[in-house]
């Protein structure tokens, strides 16, 4: 399986933690979005990432690829088998694509990718406004569902995936849950990502 896509990019991170979760061999590819690479807008024709090429079978979509991947390789299952714990558990999917990943993008992008990448200056009240107003309300909910190591049915899934994913970005933003606020939060989010599966795909090549 071929996968393109930038490690940084939460969605992609996702997927490569469901393929090493699974012990699916897999090529990572790492495009920016809209690159103009033939292979990869065969694999994407919206030029959208994730996306990958399974032996001819394209998609891009990371809920969908999670999807294909669970039925592809049923053990370890990453979605619960009882209807009520697969619901919770795309929902969560959802949850740190819709709603975490798009209001920390806000931070990530004036707090790490102006300074270091684009060599500008970021604009450090409007990532702490984000930070304020609209994170502070997800992080309470999020410690309001934490009553254990994994978020649905008792065992490491889609949803820890989903949600753990966007709160690497926040740390390469030089920012870290408050424990002392959110202590349930802090401890989840520092236990899923020290799992072996998010290590590796951090580590993955990000361009």
């Amino acid at each position: 399986m071929i996968v393109y896509g930038s490690s940084i990019s939460p969605v992609v991170r996702k997927v490569l933690v469901a393929l090493n979760e699974k012990g699916i061999r897999y090529e990572h590819r790492p495009v920016a979005p809209q690159a103009e690479d033939a292979e990869f807008r065969a694999a994407s024709a919206m030029g959208k990432i994730p996306a990958i090429d399974h032996d001819g079978f394209r998609l891009a979509d990371s809920s969908a690829i999670l999807d294909y991947v669970e039925h592809l390789s049923p053990q370890p299952a990453l979605i619960p088998a009882d209807a009520q714990g697969a619901a919770r558990a795309r929902w969560f999917d959802k949850f740190g694509e819709v709603e975490l990943d798009r209001k920390l993008s806000v931070v990530f992008l004036e707090r790490f990718l102006k300074p270091r990448l684009f060599k500008v200056p970021g604009d450090d009240a409007l990532a702490q406004q984000a930070l304020d107003t609209h994170l502070a309300p997800l992080f309470d909910y999020l410690e309001s569902q934490i009553s254990g190591p994994f978020l649905v049915s008792g065992a490491f899934g889609i949803g820890d995936i989903a949600v753990a994913a966007p709160f690497h970005n926040l740390r390469l933003a030089q920012v870290e849950v408050d424990a002392a606020r959110w202590p349930k939060l802090a401890g989840w989010v520092a236990l899923t990502l020290d799992r072996p599966a998010f290590v590796t795909a951090i580590a993955a090549p990000a361009w």
